[in-house]
């Protein structure tokens, strides 16, 4: 794959339902209307961090983007954070670039592109981050580079997917300054402007850079020293010595000291990290630069002849902050292991995330013995993520990621011992307690792989009886071979533990030392399944299968016609089978025979549901809604949060909801919340 290719693919990265005839449909008995108190994220810590920028002349004072629409701020140098606000009410921008007016330290600006797609703008806050309006000039435009000129606070610049625009009013009006339409001058990448003169402009491309003297009106290529189709990820100008300059590219760092006429490449930075995504210059001695890779933090004190890698190459840099006041203090923002902090000039980096929490929580488990015992499991976070554990009902967490090995989390269950089992990106996993000495059991010391399959599998087979030859049946084991693929589901509740994923449905008669299984009805791809004594039921996008011998045999159900997604399953204690689909929320009392409809929740495209026996409620989320349901299984009665944040599933800590978001980790439901009125 080209490296043009690999940052295309790398930024494309994150009705009306008829009547049912013959059905029976309820509609709901009570609509609840939510408490005002927004619910609080809790962790767990870390994420993906993108951008930082620092109030001039206070450099305790810092902001930064992330992934997920969200600002947030930091008073006492980045040893911790809080949220401040979202952008545009989604939770789909990239914050990549971030900037304090340096001539009014209440004016914040935040450029943006959006995950999926082409979209993204330009957002302007005049209240230090609080309030934010979108600057229309840029509307729809995935802004991937922004920089305010230094020797004009007026004037600005943005790259984007079209070219680069420039504004001379604080933002207030967009000009194209690259030619429209031109065939070199787009996806502009990175932007420098030269310390005096807004008119020299510097723009990165994803494939190789352009300068113009005249404020755009002539631009010439500055190619000259580089690797030929070189995306330019990052220029800086050193500010006392504007022809020294330094950039950023698929192939490598390069530096010129002809303002960019002639470039030569420096040495020490290895192939493997070569896609450096910023570089950051020491505002106390221009000799020392950073250099944030996919593979590392790189840092030169030689003025570029040569670099060291200061972190591990696990650590993805999207940006450098180094404190003006005080150069030791480094701040970096990642992927995945949100701000790293050191206070010995990169020598060394700690997690610097309190209060920051950007994890994809994919699994959510309440202890049954302890409802202040929560387990997250997280995807997309590699050897920083995969599961949490929190003792104080989110007010802290733990990292139980040994033994995991980076894999995803995708599902987690509790056997009746207190087992603690993962499904993830592949296979199952069962969290160790260690031994703390004296008969009882310590905190967790690892998962351990639970892979094993052995079926059993009947043969025919013929055979001499007293000299005669007859056909007969052998039930024999077959081979036993791990099970390897995404594991979306588990019900541990009973004596027969049970899996549903990629490659099927699996059953443990012995606490999961090996499983038995594979596809049903000739299909893998399970996303849900749930057990109610020796009924099982488990479900795939197109439809349910039913178990009534524990797993031994399985057979297909019968599900309203109409359904063309099928999310959940989940049986209630008296063995009401529920049903969540992008039609809404379904339940039957007679294992498919006939079917009713929850006709009037305002949502209907769920995603999870949730039988939780405590409570005796049933669960409710989508992922496209900040609403959660609670439904009263004897009167289908219904209560309604709102949480202020895309749920991915939500579960019951004691008397107290928790639930996981799309992008911004555990929510707390507040202590005041709960239903205020009530109408028919």
């Amino acid at each position: 794959m080209s490296c043009s290719l690999f940052c295309l693919e790398s930024r494309r990265r994150i009705g009306k339902i008829r009547s049912l005839l013959g059905w029976f449909f309820f509609a709901c008995a009570a609509i609840w209307l939510p408490a005002e108190t927004p619910w609080s994220t809790v962790g767990p810590a870390g994420g993906d961090a993108r951008a930082f920028a620092a109030v001039p002349g206070q450099p305790d004072h810092i902001y930064l983007g992330t992934t997920s629409s969200w600002i947030y701020e930091s008073t006492d140098g980045g040893a911790s954070w809080q949220r401040l606000s979202r952008l545009d009410g989604t939770e789909d921008l990239v914050v990549d670039n971030l900037v304090v007016d340096s001539s009014n330290s209440a004016s914040v600006y935040a450029a943006a592109w959006k995950l999926g797609d082409s979209g993204g703008g330009l957002w302007a806050s005049h209240d230090g981050g609080r309030s934010w309006s979108e600057l229309k000039g840029l509307h729809g435009q995935s802004i991937l580079a922004f920089v305010q000129a230094p020797s004009d606070p007026r004037i600005f610049y943005a790259g984007t997917l079209q070219g680069v625009f420039r504004s001379s009013d604080s933002g207030s009006t967009w000009k194209q300054i690259s030619p429209p339409g031109n065939s070199e001058i787009h996806e502009v990448e990175s932007l420098a402007v030269d310390p005096g003169n807004p008119e020299i402009i510097y723009a990165g491309t994803w494939h190789l850079p352009w300068k113009t003297t005249d404020g755009g009106a002539n631009w010439h290529s500055i190619k000259k020293g580089l690797i030929v189709d070189s995306d330019v990820f990052s220029i800086i100008v050193d500010p006392a010595h504007p022809r020294v300059v330094f950039l950023s590219a698929c192939s490598g760092i390069y530096k010129s000291e002809s303002a960019g006429e002639l470039f030569h490449k420096i040495q020490g930075i290895p192939n493997e990290a070569r896609r450096t995504r910023v570089l950051a210059q020491d505002p106390a001695d221009r000799n020392v630069v950073y250099a944030g890779t996919t593979e590392g933090l790189y840092k030169t004190v030689d003025g570029g002849r040569s670099f060291r890698r200061m972190t591990g190459a696990d650590v993805i840099v999207n940006d450098v902050y180094i404190d003006p006041r005080n150069a030791q203090h480094v701040l970096l923002a990642t992927d995945r292991s949100g701000v790293l902090s050191s206070a010995d000039a990169g020598a060394s980096f700690a997690a610097s995330n309190a209060g920051f929490s950007e994890r994809k929580v994919e699994a959510l488990l309440v202890d049954r013995g302890n409802s202040s015992r929560l387990y997250a499991g997280v995807v997309n976070d590699k050897e920083y993520g995969g599961a949490f554990v929190s003792n104080n009902g989110g007010a802290g967490w733990d990292h139980i990621g040994e033994g995991l090995d980076g894999l995803d989390v995708y599902a987690l269950g509790q056997a009746p011992d207190g087992t603690i089992v993962a499904g993830t990106s592949r296979g199952i996993y069962a969290l160790q307690a260690a031994s703390s000495g004296d008969g009882k059991s310590g905190p967790p010391s690892g998962w351990q792989p639970r892979n094993t399959i052995a079926n059993t599998i009947v043969k025919a087979a013929v055979e001499n009886l007293h000299g005669k030859r007859i056909d007969i049946e052998k039930r024999v084991k077959e081979k036993p071979h791990q099970l390897d693929g995404r594991v979306s589901a588990l019900d541990l509740a009973g004596d027969v533990w049970v899996a549903a994923g990629a490659d099927g449905l699996f059953t443990s008669r012995d606490k999961g030392a090996t499983w038995q299984g594979g596809p049903v009805m000739g299909a893998g791809d399970y996303l849900s399944v749930t057990a109610h004594a020796t009924t099982f039921a488990a479900a795939r996008p197109t439809g349910v299968v039913l178990s009534r011998d524990a797993g031994q045999s399985w057979f297909p159900m019968q599900i309203p016609l109409m359904l063309t997604r099928i999310h959940r399953v989940a049986f209630s204690s008296d063995g009401t089978l529920w049903l969540g689909a992008r039609e809404g929320v379904f339940f039957t009392h007679d294992l498919g025979k006939t079917w009713q409809w929850i006709q009037r929740l305002p949502f209907r495209d769920i995603d999870d549901l949730w039988y939780d026996g405590e409570l005796n409620k049933v669960l409710v989320s989508s992922r496209a809604s900040d609403q959660i349901f609670s439904i009263d299984p004897k009167t289908l009665g219904w209560r309604w949060w709102q949480t202020g944040y895309d749920v991915a599933l939500i579960r019951a800590s004691g008397q107290r909801l928790v639930a996981a978001s799309l992008y911004d980790g555990v929510l707390l439901e507040p202590q005041t919340a709960g239903a205020e009125t009530s109408q028919r």
